[in-house]
Formats: structure tokens, C-alpha cells, sequence
């Protein structure tokens, strides 16, 4: 009878805690479990490979590795020893990423470079799942598309402040030789193009500094969920001649000159992925305003409107009817028409109507209030833009209109969601010098960014779709 009630003594003490470490695991456990399938979400392909490379007998599954690193980007730990120490420490985490024990660092980095296409693969998989989503939140910014690029800066000796300071230097001697000669801004040309440890880490000007970065292209919708990724390694520059060009003394030129040749084959490459999908705008900044990029973006993608600012650099001295925003102006003064909408009838082509700034109107009717009126007419000089003629000047949306420059404030959120790679999910904390390991993390940081779209979905907390950490809080 003693045995008996030691025996059912240790099985309610057993349940009792198995109980309890069900009740109390931690809420980021217990939503990311309950409302997230990796399985489902992992390609088949990328099982394949995986359990192709590792056998049948495998130690680590391949779900295990994923959980890791959502985990680790979530949680934003900086690099993988701090994330393994984690592990070790709390059996929670251990038993939600399916590990026994804990793999060590070079088994995760290993990962990173001999799946790092896979996770592109993976990342491009949750897109197509996301984007119905996307709609329903907001079907009017799911439909805008934005592009931008940015850079990843690598531990490279090239960042390191005192071989900035050794060029400055250099540069500062010829100064004193050449009095007209600007050492800040000759050391652009004194740096060499890219790191000799990394070919990819290439010279670039981002946020106002010299650094060596490996160039990436973003795209998101209006919601600011990333659409598509992409890393200008030598593979994708072999596969894409056209972005060669040469370099400039002026740097702010050259970023802008390499930002608007990627924008091709960048949406080349993501409607193949996705034939599927459309946008009716595209929203840029001035690096994209080309001649080039306005057909290419009409023709070959399908965009109904372009809303990228004027450059300076191509805009040439305006002519005496329009402004170099293409708005008509007035002969006598100078002063810009006044927009009224788009007109436009049956077999007629689409076209802009502007009327004369001292045109009034009252009531029904609209009348001239000019002293020395530029036409017969009562109503006023009236002028129609037709669109298709000038694809940049009228790109599909008056410009200098506030439907204009409503429609562009939308271009902060790729900003905020590069923020959100670089600073939440720790893109700017890496430790690896090599281009596939930082491929790898940016495609991670996509993938953690739209399963919090698909969390918040699941939860019916859609407003919180760009925040997966309000998420599991």
C-alpha cells in the first residue's frame, strides 16, 4: 500500500507539474505556438534540400533552425554566442525550438551559408500568403509599391575609423600643395571602390558618410510590409550587366545614378517571382526619376501612376509655358494655373484641365477677375496637359497638387520598415564580414516581418501588423 501511494503520490506531483509548465510559458512562447505553423510555412523544397544534405538520422531538424533565428530577430539578440547562452539558460525557449541540446555557433553559420537562397525561397513563399492579407488591412495602400535602396555595413578593416582617418590625411597633404583642392571631398576619390576582404562591401555614401556596405533593394507596399528583397551581390550583378557604370567624383551623383539603374531589373525580378500580382502606383524618390524609368514603369510594369519628385540633374531651364513641375504658367506673370481634375470623354485620350489663377468661380459659372486677361474668353485661359506626352512630367498625377503630395508621404514607411531591419531586428549588430551570411539575415528580417503580419491576423489585432513585438507582449 506504501508503494502504491508513493507510486500515485509522484504521478499527481508529475501531472501537477507538467500542469503548471504548460500554464506559465512565457506569452511569446505560447502565441508564436499556438498561432504560428512553421511546418506549413517552410517550402518543400527547402525540406529536400536540407534533409538531402542531412540525412535521414539528422540531430537538428530543419523547423528547429528556423525557430532559432525568428526567435533570435524577434528578441533582437545580436549575435548567435549571446542567443545559444539564452538558450542554455531557459528550458522554455530550448524545448520551443526543438532543441536537446543547444547546436554551438558554427552549425548556425553554417546554416546561413549553405541555405541562404533557400530562406530568399522561404521569404518569397510568405509574400504570396501575406499579400491577401495586406488587401484586407488596406486595400488602397496594398496597392502601392515602393522601391529604395540601402546598405549593410560589414565589419570589414575598410570601416574602421582610422583607415577613414589615414585617407583624410592623405588627402589634407594634397590640400597643401593644391590650395583649390577640397581634401572631404577629394577623399572620395582616394578610397578604393571596394574592401579587399569583402568585394562585395563596396565604397557608398549612406546618411552622410563614407562607409563599405553591401547594397540591398527593398520593396514594400503602402503598409510598409516588404514585397521583395534583394542583394546586389556579384551574382545578381553578373546576371544583370546594365548596373555597371563609372564612378564620379561626386558621391551624392553616383548613389543616385546606381539607385536608378536597379530599379529595372530589381521589378524585373520580383514580378517573375510573383506573376500574379499588380500595383497601380509606384512611389520613389529622385534617384528613380529618369526618362527611362517612367516608360519602363508604365509599359513594362503596368503602373498607372509614377509618383517620383523632380532631380535636378535632369531637369533642364523651363520653357515659358510650363514650370519644371510641368504645371502651365501664366504668360504675363509667371504665375501657376490653378489645377481643376482630370477630364476626359469616350475615345478621347486621358488629359489634365488648368485654368487661369485669377479665374473664379461663382456658383455655376467660372469667370476671369484679370486686369489684362490673356484671352477673350470670360471664363478664363484654360489649358489641358495630356499625360502620355511627357510620361514625366505628367506621370499619371498632376504634380504640385495636394493629391500629389498626399500620395508621396506614403515613402516614409520604407524607411521605417529599413529602420526596422536595421535597428529591431539587428542588421546593423553583425558580426560576419561574409555577403551570403548577411543575405541570410535580411531575408530572416523579412521573414520575421511578415509573420507578424500573419500573427496579427491570426490574433485580429491587424493594427499592429508592422509590430510583432506589441504582439507577444
Amino acid at each position: 500500500m506504501r508503494n502504491k501511494c508513493v507510486q500515485m503520490s509522484l504521478y499527481d506531483i508529475y501531472n501537477e507539474v507538467s500542469e503548471s509548465i504548460e500554464e506559465n510559458k512565457p506569452e511569446l512562447v505560447r502565441i508564436l505556438e499556438e498561432h504560428i505553423d512553421f511546418d506549413e510555412l517552410i517550402p518543400v523544397r527547402f525540406k529536400s534540400a536540407f534533409y538531402k544534405r542531412m540525412g535521414r538520422s539528422h540531430k537538428y531538424d530543419l523547423e528547429s533552425f528556423i525557430r532559432f533565428f525568428v526567435l533570435q530577430k524577434v528578441l533582437g539578440i545580436p549575435s548567435d554566442s549571446l542567443m545559444i547562452s539564452i538558450l542554455k539558460c531557459s528550458a522554455e525557449l530550448r524545448r520551443f525550438c526543438g532543441f536537446d541540446k543547444v547546436p554551438d555557433a558554427s552549425q548556425f553559420t553554417r546554416f546561413r551559408e549553405q541555405y541562404s537562397d533557400y530562406l530568399a525561397n522561404m521569404f518569397e513563399y510568405l509574400v504570396d500568403i501575406t499579400e491577401p492579407v495586406c488587401r484586407e488591412i488596406d486595400s488602397k495602400k496594398a496597392d502601392y509599391l515602393i522601391y529604395d535602396t540601402t546598405g549593410i555595413e560589414l565589419p570589414v578593416a575598410e570601416n574602421n575609423p582610422k583607415f577613414m582617418s589615414a585617407k583624410l590625411k592623405e588627402a589634407k597633404k594634397l590640400a597643401k600643395k593644391d590650395p583649390e583642392f577640397d581634401p572631404y571631398k577629394g577623399v572620395y576619390s582616394l578610397l578604393p571602390d571596394r574592401s579587399h576582404t569583402n568585394p562585395d562591401a563596396r565604397q557608398q555614401y549612406i546618411n552622410g558618410h563614407f562607409c563599405y556596405a553591401a547594397k540591398a533593394g527593398i520593396v514594400t507596399n503602402g503598409l510598409g510590409i516588404p514585397r521583395h528583397i534583394v542583394l546586389f551581390d556579384e551574382k545578381f550583378k553578373n546576371d544583370h550587366p546594365e548596373l555597371a557604370f563609372e564612378k564620379s567624383s561626386d558621391p551624392d551623383s553616383d548613389k543616385e545614378l546606381g539607385d536608378s539603374k536597379t530599379l529595372k531589373p530589381v521589378l524585373s525580378d520580383f514580378f517573375s517571382a510573383h506573376p500574379n500580382m499588380s500595383f497601380s502606383t509606384f512611389i520613389g524618390d529622385s534617384a528613380m526619376d529618369s526618362y527611362d524609368n517612367y516608360t519602363i514603369l508604365k509599359n513594362d510594369f503596368h503602373f498607372s501612376r509614377m509618383c517620383i519628385p523632380l532631380n535636378p540633374r535632369n531637369s533642364k531651364t523651363s520653357n515659358v509655358d510650363f514650370d519644371a513641375s510641368g504645371t502651365p504658367l501664366c504668360p504675363y506673370d509667371g504665375s501657376p494655373f490653378t489645377y481643376l481634375g482630370k477630364s476626359g470623354g469616350k475615345n478621347r485620350s486621358v488629359r489634365f484641365k488648368w485654368v487661369c489663377p485669377k479665374s473664379e468661380q461663382t456658383g455655376n459659372t467660372r469667370s476671369c477677375t484679370c486686369d489684362h486677361p490673356c484671352t477673350d474668353s470670360s471664363y478664363g485661359k484654360c489649358v489641358y496637359t495630356y499625360p502620355d506626352k511627357d510620361l514625366r512630367l505628367y506621370p499619371g498625377i498632376p504634380r504640385n497638387t495636394v493629391h500629389w503630395d498626399n500620395l508621396y508621404r506614403h515613402r516614409v514607411t520604407i524607411e521605417r520598415t529599413i529602420n526596422i531591419f536595421k535597428d529591431t531586428f539587428v542588421l546593423d549588430s553583425r558580426k560576419s564580414h561574409r555577403s551570403v551570411s548577411a543575405k541570410a539575415d535580411i531575408f530572416l528580417a523579412g521573414i520575421v516581418q511578415l509573420l507578424g503580419v500573419l500573427l496579427a491576423d491570426s490574433l485580429n489585432k491587424r493594427h499592429l501588423f508592422k509590430s510583432i513585438r506589441k504582439l507577444i507582449a
